[in-house]
């Protein structure tokens, strides 16, 4: 099966997953959505997520979800970067999310990393969400 939008899918499946209280969702494995799921579980945004292997050639991501009292962890996640339109910034026009109440999810050249971090190190790149 062939995605379109890979980080799209999985940000669908784990706003879906939490609406729904499940305890985990499982999606395809990839370099990038680890990375993502890395600066999420560094964030506080779940709890942790492990690869399973389906079979010698397939591996999915099992995510653990956070809830706080029962409500989620993640209030609101949402694409910035779509395929039809990449969204790119600069270390100085780095957006904030919700004057840093959130984060935004970055792709650069040192890695994937939170808008605070880019901003620290003084990096710029694609900018794939935003989370509160």
């Amino acid at each position: 099966m062939s995605l379109s939008h890979p980080i799209g899918d999985m940000l669908t499946r784990i706003r879906n997953g939490q609406n729904a209280g499940k305890e985990s969702v499982t999606l395809p494995n990839s370099k990038l959505r680890s990375a993502v799921l890395s600066v999420l579980k560094d964030e506080g945004f779940i709890t942790d997520f492990r690869s399973v292997q389906i079979d010698e050639k397939r591996t999915n991501l099992v995510v653990d979800l956070k809830y706080v009292g029962g409500v989620g962890a993640i209030q609101d996640i949402s694409v910035v970067s779509k395929p039809g339109r990449r969204v790119y910034s600069g270390s100085v026009k780095m957006p904030k999310v919700l004057n840093g109440l959130g984060i935004a999810i970055v792709s650069t050249p040192n890695g994937v990393m939170t808008d605070h971090k880019a901003r620290l190190m003084n990096v710029g790149g694609e900018v794939l969400c935003r989370v509160i």
